[in-house]
């Protein structure tokens, strides 16, 4: 049989046909090549972009999909709601810390949720009548989306082609990256390093004219960028509480990081002893990859402030708290919950971190591992030195390469330690890592077979990487 490789899908490498998923079933999908049509099996250990959460073809979840579709019907929020997106709102924000949130708006995707969660933040200050507020402080080497405002959050080479269209750098100031693994330097304290950010925090503020900051965004954890970073000890917390100095909301943006990859509902939970944010993003775990959905949990003090002024939100998009994702996502959310599926899965998510980190001591490449038992990373350069690998060799790809030859799936990427200028003059990423992010459902059987493999992969490239450099 003759296989076509020509795409018609304006993603990727637009002209060549991507490996298609033609099947999946819990932690494994099947995956056929395009050029030969071989098809072949997968641990599934990065869920796509940390998407999954129950794995694939979860039978409960199929039955309420079914379920789902031959009672689901659509109507447009800004006239007619729907029982689904009640009854998600109120099951999240009642498994949520008490009195943190008291509303929701459910959304397609994790771009589109800090999109309006930007434009909430607008609202919640001209309902007060404090107009004059129109700037967004966020972090260097983040990523909050790719639409217009939530790409302008954003910081890195995704943003370079679009800079012209994007939110001008006075709207959209921003702050030094949360990396302890770079920040902390040599003499330093966990604590100290809390207080330099804080202070540069507080400085932005001052050099940005509080008056107009109208929110802080943050990732939670840094998510793709580079690699899951957890903040320090007392950060988010100090950082809202310069917020609420300047008058200023606090956004945490946990779409790649929350609703349970730390073991824990929301991933604040673990690093925040003061309250939470004044808005939280979240999504792709919260439909598990069945649907399209994500969303911004908003806490009492916006929606009053909402509620005792215009009482109305003006404008909406058409499939916003669309049923039938609305429905899906509360299934996925109450098995995730009945079953304490992310607590299970995080037991067995630090099997895999610890074994790794036993598996690699010794390595000459592997600088770092870090992040939730979920959803963790390995940054790639000088154990030592930390100085990044050369970045013309490609190492995390080629790592990628070498897993799925292994039977997994990972997410590499390069930008970690930032960018510089080659000898041509052209600015390049520099720092390696992959990420893994499997589903709850993992056992210690999948976790020793992705170990196996992960390591594998980086032993057979740190050996080639050492061989072209002599």
């Amino acid at each position: 049989m003759t296989y076509s490789t020509e795409s018609f899908v304006f993603q990727r490498v637009i002209s060549e046909k991507s490996p298609l998923i033609v099947g999946a079933d819990g932690m494994y999908i099947t995956v056929r090549d395009p050029k030969t049509g071989e098809e072949r099996q997968l641990i599934d250990a990065m869920t796509g972009a940390a998407v999954g959460s129950l794995g694939h073809q979860d039978p409960d979840i199929i039955e309420a999909m079914t379920k789902a579709a031959r009672t689901s019907n659509y109507s447009f929020g800004m006239y007619i709601g729907n029982c689904a997106s009640e009854e998600l709102s109120k099951f999240v924000i009642d498994r949520s810390p008490k009195d943190h949130f008291s509303s929701a708006l459910w959304v397609g995707s994790g771009s589109e949720a800090n999109e309006n969660a930007m434009k909430i933040c607008k609202q919640y200050f001209n309902e007060k009548g404090d107009y004059k507020r129109f700037k967004f402080i966020s972090r260097k080497n983040s990523y909050h989306g790719f639409t217009i405002g939530s790409l302008s959050l954003g910081d890195g080479i995704r943003k370079d082609d679009f800079k012209s269209i994007l939110l001008s750098d006075e709207q959209t100031p921003k702050v030094s990256a949360c990396n302890k693994f770079r920040g902390v330097k040599v003499g330093m304290t966990e604590e100290d390093y809390t207080k330099e950010l804080l202070e540069e925090l507080d400085q932005k503020f001052i050099e940005s004219d509080p008056s107009t900051v109208c929110a802080v965004f943050f990732e939670t954890v840094g998510g793709s960028s580079f690699g899951t970073v957890p903040p320090p000890k007392g950060y988010l917390d100090g950082a809202k509480k310069i917020c609420e100095k300047y008058g200023a909301l606090f956004v945490l943006d946990e779409v790649m990081v929350g609703l349970g990859r730390n073991g824990k509902y929301h991933c604040y939970e673990s690093f925040m002893e003061e309250g939470g944010p004044d808005l939280l993003t979240i999504g792709k775990t919260i439909g598990s990859g069945y649907v399209t959905l994500a969303g911004i949990l908003i806490s009492p003090k916006v929606k009053d402030a909402v509620v005792n002024g215009s009482n109305a939100v003006m404008g909406a998009q058409t499939y916003h708290c669309h049923e039938f994702n609305c429905a899906i996502g509360l299934a996925v959310q109450k098995k995730l919950y009945e079953q304490d599926l992310p607590a299970k899965g995080a037991k067995v998510g630090n099997y895999l971190i610890n074994k790794i980190k036993e598996m690699t001591k010794g390595s000459k490449v592997v600088g770092d591992i870090r992040g939730l038992p979920l959803f963790f990373s390995v940054e790639f350069c000088d154990p030592i030195t930390k100085e990044p690998l050369d970045p013309s060799f490609d190492f995390a790809h080629k790592v990628d390469d070498a897993c799925v030859r292994n039977g997994i799936t990972v997410m590499a990427l390069q930008g970690t330690a930032g960018l510089k200028t080659d000898a041509n003059g052209k600015q390049v990423l520099i720092g390696d890592h992959l990420m893994l992010g499997p589903a709850y459902i993992i056992t210690e059987k999948e976790a020793d077979l992705i170990a196996d493999a992960f390591v594998g992969a980086i032993k057979e490239v740190e050996a080639e990487y050492f061989v072209s450099r002599s």
